[in-house]
This record gives C-alpha cells, structure tokens and sequence, in this order.
C-alpha cells in the first residue's frame, strides 16, 4: 500500500509547539525542578571576587562574590532592604555590603549589619535569599534546590583518577562545544541533545563547511545508542583505510553533562574533558568545562575553526556559507518547534536522550531522586566511557 503524502503550503501549517516540559526551566516548571536537584556550575572560581559578578541561572538573577575569608558565595541579585542590585555592592571580610544602605549580608544570606539602625538593634530577622556554593576543578558549583534534598556534590574520576607528572585539572567558561560566543542565545535543550547526534558531524563538519577536524572524522560512522545509568551513550565505529576501527564514545550524563572526546583525536584514550551546559534562562545557555591539561590555555585550542578562522572572526556571509554548531543550533528558533520536526532513524539517540530526561522529570514529581543524585558519602563519584580508541 503506498502512502500519500498530502502536498500543502506552508499557509496550511497547524500552530506548532514545543515541549515546555523538557525546554522551560523556570522554578515551578518541570524541567526546572528535575535542574534543581543537581549542582551546577556558575562561574570559575576567579569570577568569586570583592566585586560581585553577576551571573543567571535557571532564569534567577544572581551575584557571585568572595568575602575577606575567601569564601564564595551566591546571593540574590535584589538587596532584601529595597531591592537595590547586590551587583553594585562590595564584598568584606563579613560578606557583601549593598551600596545603597550598606546592608552587610555574609555568604549565606545572614545580615551582619545595617549601618543606618539604631545602635543595638539586632539583624537576625533579615535574611537574604542565597544558595549553597562548593568550589572544584577551578569552578564555583551552586545547588539550586530544597535544601532537605542537597545531594553530595558530585567528583568525575576521569579527571581526578591517576593523573600523570605535569598534568593539572583546568577550567574554561567560553562554551567549548558551542561553536560560538559564550553564551548562546537558544535553548540549552539544542544544544545537549546535539551531542547524541553523531551524525551531524560528518555533514555539518565535513563535507557542507569544509574539515574541521581530523580526515577520519568525515566517514560517515556506524552508530549503536545505549542508555546508561546516567543517560545516553553512542557508540560510533568508523572504519579506516589501513582496516584499523576508530571507536569514538560520546556520553550525556545526568544532568545536563557532555562528556565528548577531543574531534581532533590528538591521542588515542579515555576523554579528558567534561563539559556542563548551564541553562542561563529558557532562551539562553552557557558551557563551563573542566579538563585535564599539561599546558596553560589548552582547552580553549580545542574550539572548531570554520574556513580557517575562529567564530567570532567571520564575516556575515562566511557565517552562512561556513555554519557550525551554533548556526546550526541557534537558526532553529529561540525555542525549537517541536510538533514541527520530522525525526528519523538517525535521530534515535535525540529520541532517546528526550525519553531518558522525561523520566528524571517524573522521578522527582513522584518525590523520588534522579539519576546520578546521592547523599552518601562515597558515592557520589562518577564515572565515564567515553573516549576515542583504536581497535583492530
């Protein structure tokens, strides 16, 4: 029976849609809640400084400083007194002094003192709203959840475990993987199922924008897709001339995590290299990545190169004729049409990667922890597949 598929204009298209409840990330959404379970990075630790930095995260206005004791913290933008912005205020030995008032609130949101009182009057009452920082692998990781349900903040043994004479653990915040600027103007949910799709790399890489990596990383490869305790693995074989197989694994870890080996295949090993992508708000994310290195500044050497240049380099018209990962990502829409897309067999990791967050949503609806959330110490260390190998 052959199948008629009926000829229309876009003039007869329905109103499309997208899933709010895998994209919205505001508190009180679904995808929101399931983020609040985890830590998240919001900047590396020399962002945390006497002069506040203003950050976003998860649609909230926040500002990260560090106190005379060298202690990091996270305060709400809005001053408690009269809402002035915190961002304009000065970090001392005590916390965060507010510039209008000169409200005094220490790092976890106590006020210390309120310079225009009383003497003697007492500050207990007045607390600023904040949330708890931890500080690792040169980043400032925030939990932005109920506090009877802070997990354990997580440790990655790929990038602690038996590290070699000369190599130390670097940070970079300008979105290794994004293909673009820091922070990208889209959902973050086009960007981290773009890492379950392998397929895009031989066309979007290879051959429509000309090699941006290795020769090898133009075969189009033969892809299995896998959960995993954490999330979505694929598995990519790509069969060289000399009869040898290059076996790329790439993984998405819970939450928002892309642990992607090096496309340039520089060695041959376990990947060296995490990335978390931060949703900022619905329509805007950002990517921290933590790595192992032997040398100063070679994370950010490991951004593709469009005609030769770096993103920010093009022209208007390069920027077509050469699109990447944030052309690409960034052209389907603030919020990409779901109900408009028409997915196929090579889609099947995408598809996968939905399904597996849509059960961590309803996980926490049902009271329960998700995946990769744990309160006991000794668990809370992580571990990874990915990598790029060569097999016989």
């Amino acid at each position: 029976m052959t199948t008629t598929i009926p000829i229309r204009s876009a003039y007869d298209l329905p109103t499309p849609s997208s899933r709010d409840d895998l994209t919205r990330i505001g508190r009180g959404t679904a995808m929101g809640e399931l983020l609040r379970r985890y830590w998240h990075p919001v900047g590396l630790s020399s962002d945390a400084t006497a002069t506040p930095k203003a950050v976003r995260v998860l649609g909230e206005d926040l500002v990260l400083f560090r106190d005379g004791a060298g202690r990091a913290g996270l305060l709400h933008a809005r001053c408690a007194h009269r809402g002035a912005s915190l961002f304009y205020g000065r970090g001392e030995a005590g916390g965060l002094r507010c510039c209008y008032h000169g409200w005094l609130f220490d790092v976890q949101g106590h006020c210390l003192d309120r310079p225009c009182e009383p003497v003697g009057t007492t500050h207990e009452s007045v607390r600023q709203p904040w949330y708890p920082v931890e500080e690792r692998y040169g980043l400032v990781f925030a939990y932005l959840g109920p506090l009877d349900r802070q997990p354990l903040l997580p440790r990655h043994a790929l990038l602690e475990e038996n590290l070699q004479p000369g190599e130390r653990i670097e940070a970079d915040d300008q979105s290794i993987g994004s293909g673009g600027p820091a922070i990208v103007p889209c959902n973050w949910l086009q960007h981290f199922e773009n890492v379950m799709d392998p397929f895009h790399v031989p066309i979007l890489h290879g051959s429509f924008s000309g090699p941006q990596f290795v020769p090898q990383m133009g075969l189009m490869p033969e892809v299995t897709f896998e959960y995993h305790e954490l999330g979505v693995r694929s598995i990519q074989l790509r069969r060289l001339e000399n009869g040898r197989v290059h076996r790329r694994v790439t993984e998405t870890m819970a939450p928002t995590l892309r642990v992607v080996a090096s496309p340039r295949v520089e060695h041959y090993g376990p990947c060296t290299t995490i990335g978390w992508v931060l949703p900022m708000d619905d329509t805007h994310f950002r990517i921290y990545s933590a790595g192992r290195v032997t040398e100063p500044g070679a994370l950010s050497r490991l951004r593709a190169r469009l005609n030769g240049k770096a993103w920010q380099e093009l022209s208007e018209a390069e920027h077509q004729a050469f699109p990447g990962d944030y052309e690409a990502q960034v052209g389907q829409g603030a919020i990409t049409l779901h109900s408009e897309e028409h997915l196929a067999g090579s889609d099947r990791g995408v598809a996968m990667l939905r399904r597996f967050l849509g059960k961590q949503v309803a996980v926490v609806q049902q009271g329960s922890q998700p995946a990769g959330v744990t309160r006991t110490e000794g668990q809370q260390w992580l571990r990874s597949q990915a990598g790029n190998f060569l097999d016989l």
